[in-house]
């Protein structure tokens, strides 16, 4: 009978996330409050924890009242010297010296800033390494964020795969963890470049915006490379590949006669016939072993046909 049938290639992978920090304190400090908890999902820039500040904050004004009093000072330098009361030279002096503090006050900003630990991406929360009360030093990791919308899956596959294996083409994956669920994606990335030792090329397989999905998770990927709307197909078990030629029982009025076929596609529990065979014939699935070619036969069950 026709079916549709297509042409794939299959592998297993780990789900991994392209997309995940670490969040580190930017500065050190005393943990005071905590606003993000392990699996909250944030976005980027969000705060997800605060340092004590204080310090930082009067550094910040205590340099705001430098840039201040220099601003005040490099004013009358400029006046004084408009009616030739001070040299030039004194106001320049005065000039870079304002433009220094004027640094100094926005690193002390950028110190008090670092004091709402932020994060990096958008994504989930996936693990919390501090408690409020702590204390924090410089560069200590805090969070982990993982984003989940974009999971990425690798196959090896051989050599012989690369001339069908492109970007872009459609596959399907089953996880153990969601059963019954067929995850759809696409081809993301093919290394452009074999592994010479294992004789394989990496092919990496993206996932969007599957919430069941989580990183680490076992799949079985099967990357589908051609498609058949209509063609002629037989159940795999009609099969008789026992002397290496592929051959079918073919039931003519009460006699079996043994017929070679040429194959094409095999997917699942179909195969692809592309010669040798015609539509409608009635090929023998069960009890073949029992029967050589002109064995006389009668068809108890036909039920599925």
């Amino acid at each position: 009978a026709r079916h549709a049938i297509s042409a794939s290639y299959s592998g297993t992978a780990n789900l991994d996330a392209p997309g995940e920090a670490q969040v580190v304190a930017k500065t050190s400090g005393v943990m005071v409050q905590l606003l993000a908890e392990e699996g909250d999902h944030v976005t980027a820039g969000q705060v997800l924890a605060r340092l004590d500040g204080d310090k930082a904050r009067l550094e910040a004004a205590r340099q705001l009242a430098t840039v201040r009093k220099l601003e005040d000072n490099y004013h009358r330098a400029q006046e004084m010297a408009a009616k030739k009361l001070v040299s030039a030279e004194s106001a320049d002096q005065i000039k870079y010296d304002l433009e220094s503090a004027r640094a100094a006050y926005d690193l002390a900003k950028l110190d008090l800033s670092y004091t709402n630990i932020t994060a990096p991406i958008t994504g989930v929360v996936a693990q919390r390494m501090v408690k409020p009360g702590n204390l924090i030093a410089l560069n200590a990791p805090v969070f982990r964020i993982v984003n989940n919308s974009h999971l990425e899956g690798v196959l090896n596959a051989p050599e012989r795969e690369m001339s069908r294996l492109k970007v872009g083409l459609p596959l399907r994956m089953v996880v153990d963890a969601v059963p019954g669920k067929v995850f759809e994606g696409k081809v993301d990335r093919i290394a452009p470049v074999m592994d010479s030792s294992s004789g394989t090329f990496r092919v990496v397989c993206a996932f969007e915006n599957f919430p069941e999905l989580r990183p680490g998770m076992f799949g079985r990927i099967e990357v589908v490379y051609d498609q058949r709307t209509d063609a002629l197909t037989v159940p795999r078990v009609a099969l008789l590949e026992d002397e290496g030629e592929p051959a079918v029982y073919v039931v003519e009025g009460k006699t079996a006669k043994r017929k070679s076929v040429q194959l094409g596609y095999t997917n699942g529990e179909i195969a692809e016939i592309r010669s040798g065979l015609k539509e409608g014939d009635q090929v023998v699935t069960a009890g073949k072993v029992a029967i050589r070619d002109g064995t006389e036969v009668q068809v108890i069950d036909a039920a599925g046909g």
